[in-house]
């Protein structure tokens, strides 16, 4: 168990990891610092003698370290998710600087939120698919004469970051505890998503064009919102009305 409470609640999460050794630096980077929570999304190959070798002295973490699918599994739960990255890319994101991504980690999680840093692969990092499940970007300022860095490597500044945050952390004032609304969780939101492309279709919102530059700017402008469960469900009942009415605005069948 860490010394600090807001460390349980903060994950390391690798998506598409190819070398089994870098699982296994992963795991040591985030021992050395305190942290104890990684997850591993699809990796390419299962975790071996190379992997645990590497991980001089943590092979509690790398063995603890549940397995799943995809990207969306791993963060299912969070309220904060932050996509460690060279660029954003075509997916436009807030992006922060290793101290300012850890910083926000930490008080996010002092809150009690359930809260995920997100590497990507050795070679091509994480995809504008993925990148869209994130909430904002990080960038590692490294030198663009030669920028790349390795996955164990960007895991430890970000590590590091995260402990110097922990250490230096003043206590969160908590709001009192009926006024304060639970955020809703990564999965919730991505139900909503879902929800609302459906509705802009069945509205015609798009008039033919593409949905995915639209839907773009409003995820960007909901997670920004970070938006309670009761204001995600309150969404939800609008649009749940919006659809209700797009059904009944729809000719009818002569022949029904």
């Amino acid at each position: 168990m860490s010394q600090f409470p807001a460390a349980t609640r903060i994950r390391f999460v690798l998506v598409g990891t190819q070398h089994p050794g870098n699982m296994g630096a992963a795991a040591r980077a985030l021992k050395t610092m305190g942290l104890a929570r990684l997850v591993l999304v699809a990796p390419e190959k299962p975790l071996d003698e190379e992997a645990f070798r590497r991980s001089a002295g943590a092979e509690d973490v790398l063995g603890d370290a549940p397995v799943v699918s995809t990207l969306a599994e791993a963060v299912a739960d969070c309220t904060l998710v932050l996509g460690c990255t060279a660029r954003a890319r075509r997916v436009q994101l807030e992006e922060f600087l290793p101290v300012d991504a850890a910083a926000r980690a930490v008080d996010k999680a002092g809150q009690g939120a359930e809260v995920a840093l997100v590497f990507g692969r050795e070679r091509t990092g994480l995809t504008n698919e993925e990148l869209q499940l994130c909430h904002a970007a990080v960038h590692i300022p490294s030198d663009p004469a030669f920028s790349s860095l390795n996955l164990a490597a960007a895991v430890q500044v970000l590590a590091y970051e995260t402990r110097m945050r922990l250490l230096g952390q003043q206590p969160v004032v908590q709001a009192e505890e009926g006024l304060r609304e639970q955020a809703a969780s990564h999965e919730q939101l991505e139900s909503f998503f879902g929800q609302l492309g459906q509705t802009l279709d069945e509205i015609d919102f798009h008039k033919g064009r593409a949905p995915e530059s639209a839907m773009r700017k409003l995820r960007r402008l909901f997670l920004r919102a970070e938006p309670s469960e009761q204001e995600v469900r309150l969404l939800r009942g609008i649009l749940a009305d919006a659809q209700r009415m797009a059904r009944l605005a729809q000719p009818k069948d002569p022949q029904g």
